[in-house]
Protein backbone atom coordinates (compact mmCIF):
# COMPACT_ATOMS: atom_id res chain seq x y z
CA UNK A 1 0.00 0.00 0.00
CA UNK A 2 1.13 3.48 -0.69
CA UNK A 3 -0.86 6.37 0.49
CA UNK A 4 -0.65 9.91 -0.65
CA UNK A 5 -1.53 13.42 1.54
CA UNK A 6 -0.81 16.54 0.22
CA UNK A 7 -2.44 20.17 0.31
CA UNK A 8 -2.64 20.22 -3.78
CA UNK A 9 -6.23 19.91 -4.26
CA UNK A 10 -7.11 18.55 -7.91
CA UNK A 11 -6.14 17.23 -10.37
CA UNK A 12 -2.18 17.50 -9.24
CA UNK A 13 -2.90 14.09 -7.55
CA UNK A 14 -3.61 12.03 -10.24
CA UNK A 15 -0.21 12.70 -12.28
CA UNK A 16 1.20 11.51 -9.10
CA UNK A 17 -1.04 8.06 -9.04
CA UNK A 18 0.00 8.00 -12.77
CA UNK A 19 3.72 7.73 -11.91
CA UNK A 20 3.25 5.09 -8.93
CA UNK A 21 0.82 2.99 -10.93
CA UNK A 22 3.25 3.08 -14.04
CA UNK A 23 6.53 2.22 -11.43
CA UNK A 24 4.91 -0.56 -9.27
CA UNK A 25 1.66 -2.28 -8.61
CA UNK A 26 0.83 -0.95 -5.01
CA UNK A 27 -2.31 -0.44 -3.89
CA UNK A 28 -3.53 3.66 -3.71
CA UNK A 29 -5.18 4.65 -0.93
CA UNK A 30 -5.83 8.90 -0.06
CA UNK A 31 -5.69 10.32 2.96
CA UNK A 32 -6.08 14.08 2.15
CA UNK A 33 -5.74 16.59 -0.88
CA UNK A 34 -7.24 19.17 0.66
CA UNK A 35 -4.75 19.90 3.85
CA UNK A 36 -4.07 23.57 4.71
CA UNK A 37 -2.06 24.62 1.96
CA UNK A 38 1.55 25.42 2.50
CA UNK A 39 0.70 24.51 6.82
CA UNK A 40 3.63 22.04 7.63
CA UNK A 41 2.48 21.87 11.09
CA UNK A 42 -1.21 21.35 10.41
CA UNK A 43 -0.65 18.79 7.71
CA UNK A 44 1.49 17.26 10.45
CA UNK A 45 -0.81 17.14 13.10
CA UNK A 46 -3.61 15.46 10.50
CA UNK A 47 -1.06 12.73 9.85
CA UNK A 48 -0.79 12.27 13.52
CA UNK A 49 -4.34 11.71 13.77
CA UNK A 50 -5.05 9.26 10.85
CA UNK A 51 -1.48 7.15 10.02
CA UNK A 52 -1.54 5.50 13.23
CA UNK A 53 -4.64 3.71 12.01
CA UNK A 54 -3.10 1.96 8.99
CA UNK A 55 -1.61 -1.18 8.48
CA UNK A 56 2.17 -1.05 7.48
CA UNK A 57 2.63 1.07 4.09
CA UNK A 58 4.56 3.60 2.50
CA UNK A 59 2.80 7.35 3.01
CA UNK A 60 3.74 9.76 0.22
CA UNK A 61 3.00 13.39 2.06
CA UNK A 62 3.64 16.85 -0.15
CA UNK A 63 2.99 19.90 1.81
CA UNK A 64 6.16 21.65 0.14
CA UNK A 65 6.48 25.09 0.35
CA UNK A 66 10.12 24.86 -0.40
CA UNK A 67 9.39 23.35 -3.61
CA UNK A 68 12.25 23.87 -5.73
CA UNK A 69 14.54 25.13 -3.20
CA UNK A 70 18.09 23.63 -1.86
CA UNK A 71 15.07 21.77 0.78
CA UNK A 72 16.40 18.15 1.02
CA UNK A 73 13.92 14.76 -0.03
CA UNK A 74 13.55 12.42 3.12
CA UNK A 75 12.72 8.91 3.99
CA UNK A 76 12.23 7.70 7.14
CA UNK A 77 11.60 4.44 8.46
CA UNK A 78 9.10 4.10 11.34
CA UNK A 79 8.66 0.63 12.49
CA UNK A 80 6.96 -1.65 9.64
CA UNK A 81 5.96 2.05 7.51
CA UNK A 82 7.91 4.39 5.56
CA UNK A 83 6.86 8.42 5.46
CA UNK A 84 8.63 10.19 2.22
CA UNK A 85 8.36 13.65 1.48
CA UNK A 86 10.08 17.00 1.91
CA UNK A 87 12.64 17.61 4.67
CA UNK A 88 10.42 20.36 6.16
CA UNK A 89 9.38 18.66 9.62
CA UNK A 90 6.12 17.46 8.57
CA UNK A 91 6.63 13.60 8.28
CA UNK A 92 8.26 13.74 12.07
CA UNK A 93 5.26 13.55 14.43
CA UNK A 94 3.42 11.01 12.44
CA UNK A 95 6.69 9.10 12.42
CA UNK A 96 7.67 9.19 15.86
CA UNK A 97 4.08 8.12 16.96
CA UNK A 98 4.47 4.86 13.81
CA UNK A 99 7.75 4.31 15.64
CA UNK A 100 5.85 3.93 18.92
CA UNK A 101 3.43 1.39 17.86
CA UNK A 102 6.47 -0.82 17.65
CA UNK A 103 6.97 -0.54 21.47
CA UNK A 104 10.53 -1.78 23.28
CA UNK A 105 11.30 2.06 22.30
CA UNK A 106 11.79 1.54 18.69
CA UNK A 107 12.95 5.08 17.21
CA UNK A 108 12.54 6.93 13.83
CA UNK A 109 15.50 5.90 10.99
CA UNK A 110 15.90 8.99 8.28
CA UNK A 111 17.25 8.73 5.08
CA UNK A 112 17.88 11.85 2.63
CA UNK A 113 16.91 10.83 -0.89
CA UNK A 114 19.07 11.57 -3.44
CA UNK A 115 17.15 12.56 -6.46
CA UNK A 116 17.86 14.29 -10.37
CA UNK A 117 17.63 17.18 -11.87
CA UNK A 118 13.04 17.32 -11.73
CA UNK A 119 11.25 17.66 -14.87
CA UNK A 120 9.57 20.23 -13.07
CA UNK A 121 10.87 22.73 -10.08
CA UNK A 122 7.53 23.15 -9.14
CA UNK A 123 5.78 19.60 -8.69
CA UNK A 124 8.27 17.22 -6.82
CA UNK A 125 5.40 15.22 -5.58
CA UNK A 126 5.38 14.13 -9.52
CA UNK A 127 8.68 14.29 -9.95
CA UNK A 128 10.68 13.31 -6.96
CA UNK A 129 8.30 11.54 -4.01
CA UNK A 130 5.97 9.91 -6.15
CA UNK A 131 8.85 7.97 -7.85
CA UNK A 132 10.28 7.84 -4.48
CA UNK A 133 7.85 6.13 -2.99
CA UNK A 134 7.01 3.33 -5.51
CA UNK A 135 11.03 2.70 -5.54
CA UNK A 136 10.83 1.89 -1.28
CA UNK A 137 7.33 0.36 -1.55
CA UNK A 138 8.99 -1.87 -4.55
CA UNK A 139 11.84 -2.65 -2.21
CA UNK A 140 10.82 -3.02 0.80
CA UNK A 141 10.16 -0.75 3.66
CA UNK A 142 13.28 -3.23 5.66
CA UNK A 143 15.70 -2.46 2.74
CA UNK A 144 15.76 1.34 2.20
CA UNK A 145 19.30 1.62 3.27
CA UNK A 146 20.13 -0.81 0.44
CA UNK A 147 18.85 1.54 -2.08
CA UNK A 148 21.34 4.36 -4.11
CA UNK A 149 19.83 7.62 -3.80
CA UNK A 150 19.03 6.52 0.42
CA UNK A 151 22.22 7.76 3.02
CA UNK A 152 21.65 7.69 6.57
CA UNK A 153 21.19 10.79 8.64
CA UNK A 154 20.64 12.09 12.18
CA UNK A 155 19.80 15.46 10.92
CA UNK A 156 17.12 16.93 9.69
CA UNK A 157 14.09 18.82 10.21
CA UNK A 158 11.69 18.69 12.78
CA UNK A 159 8.37 19.86 13.75
CA UNK A 160 6.96 20.01 17.42
CA UNK A 161 3.80 20.90 18.93
CA UNK A 162 3.72 23.66 21.55
CA UNK A 163 3.30 22.81 24.95
CA UNK A 164 0.06 24.43 26.91
CA UNK A 165 0.92 25.86 30.79
CA UNK A 166 -1.50 24.15 33.01
CA UNK A 167 -2.29 25.14 37.07
CA UNK A 168 -5.20 24.87 39.40
CA UNK A 169 -6.65 28.19 37.88
CA UNK A 170 -6.38 27.99 34.37
CA UNK A 171 -4.72 26.46 30.75
CA UNK A 172 -3.41 28.41 28.36
CA UNK A 173 -2.30 27.04 25.15
CA UNK A 174 -3.31 27.65 21.77
CA UNK A 175 -5.23 26.38 18.25
CA UNK A 176 -3.21 23.52 16.41
CA UNK A 177 -5.91 23.62 13.68
CA UNK A 178 -9.60 24.16 12.79
CA UNK A 179 -11.34 21.67 10.86
CA UNK A 180 -13.95 22.18 8.31
CA UNK A 181 -16.58 21.84 10.96
CA UNK A 182 -14.94 24.89 12.43
CA UNK A 183 -14.01 22.86 15.79
CA UNK A 184 -11.10 24.38 16.94
CA UNK A 185 -8.71 22.12 17.94
CA UNK A 186 -6.22 23.07 21.05
CA UNK A 187 -2.84 21.52 22.37
CA UNK A 188 -4.24 21.59 25.62
CA UNK A 189 -4.95 17.81 26.47
CA UNK A 190 -8.61 16.76 27.45
CA UNK A 191 -7.52 15.28 30.98
CA UNK A 192 -7.24 18.92 31.58
CA UNK A 193 -11.24 19.03 31.44
CA UNK A 194 -11.44 15.72 33.56
CA UNK A 195 -12.41 17.57 36.95
CA UNK A 196 -14.54 20.12 35.10
CA UNK A 197 -17.32 17.71 33.43
CA UNK A 198 -20.55 19.37 34.00
CA UNK A 199 -19.09 23.03 34.82
CA UNK A 200 -19.01 26.41 32.49
CA UNK A 201 -15.50 27.62 32.24
CA UNK A 202 -14.11 30.75 30.66
CA UNK A 203 -12.36 30.96 26.72
CA UNK A 204 -10.75 33.74 26.36
CA UNK A 205 -13.51 35.20 28.63
CA UNK A 206 -16.39 33.51 26.83
CA UNK A 207 -18.21 31.30 28.97
CA UNK A 208 -19.11 27.70 27.64
CA UNK A 209 -20.36 24.66 29.54
CA UNK A 210 -17.71 21.35 29.14
CA UNK A 211 -19.91 19.01 27.28
CA UNK A 212 -18.94 15.38 26.34
CA UNK A 213 -20.99 15.64 23.16
CA UNK A 214 -22.36 18.20 20.52
CA UNK A 215 -25.48 17.57 21.34
CA UNK A 216 -25.56 18.59 25.02
CA UNK A 217 -26.31 21.66 24.29
CA UNK A 218 -28.83 23.74 21.96
CA UNK A 219 -28.00 24.40 18.42
CA UNK A 220 -25.78 27.17 18.00
CA UNK A 221 -24.74 27.00 21.43
CA UNK A 222 -20.95 27.11 22.39
CA UNK A 223 -19.32 24.31 24.19
CA UNK A 224 -16.14 23.03 24.94
CA UNK A 225 -15.61 19.23 24.81
CA UNK A 226 -12.61 16.68 23.73
CA UNK A 227 -12.19 15.31 20.29
CA UNK A 228 -11.75 11.78 19.04
CA UNK A 229 -7.80 13.87 19.14
CA UNK A 230 -7.58 13.38 22.99
CA UNK A 231 -7.22 17.37 22.90
CA UNK A 232 -9.74 20.30 24.14
CA UNK A 233 -12.01 21.38 21.61
CA UNK A 234 -13.82 24.96 21.37
CA UNK A 235 -17.59 23.65 19.18
CA UNK A 236 -20.80 24.70 18.38
CA UNK A 237 -23.66 22.12 18.56
CA UNK A 238 -24.37 22.24 14.53
CA UNK A 239 -22.29 25.56 13.80
CA UNK A 240 -18.84 26.83 13.87
CA UNK A 241 -16.29 27.23 17.29
CA UNK A 242 -13.87 29.15 15.09
CA UNK A 243 -16.49 31.90 14.83
CA UNK A 244 -18.33 31.60 17.73
CA UNK A 245 -14.98 31.65 19.89
CA UNK A 246 -13.47 34.32 17.04
CA UNK A 247 -10.34 32.15 16.97
CA UNK A 248 -8.13 30.58 14.38
CA UNK A 249 -5.09 28.44 14.04
CA UNK A 250 -2.31 30.02 15.96
CA UNK A 251 -4.46 31.65 18.46
CA UNK A 252 -3.47 31.49 21.89
CA UNK A 253 -6.48 30.07 24.36
CA UNK A 254 -6.73 31.03 27.69
CA UNK A 255 -9.45 28.57 29.58
CA UNK A 256 -10.31 29.16 33.27
CA UNK A 257 -11.91 26.65 35.29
Amino acid sequence: MITLASDFGSPYPAAMKGVICGRSDARLVDIAHDLPRQDVRAAAFWLTQTLPYFPPAVHCVVVDPGVGTDRAALVIRAGDHALVGPDNGVLLPAARDLANQTGEGAGIEAFRWAYDDPESSTFHGRDVFAPAAATVHNHGVGDIETLSRASPTDSYVDVEFPTPTVNRERARGEVLVVDAFGNSITNISGEELAAHAGETVAVNGRQAPVARAYAAVEAGERLVTVGSHGNVELAVNRGRGDDAFDVGAGDTIDLRW
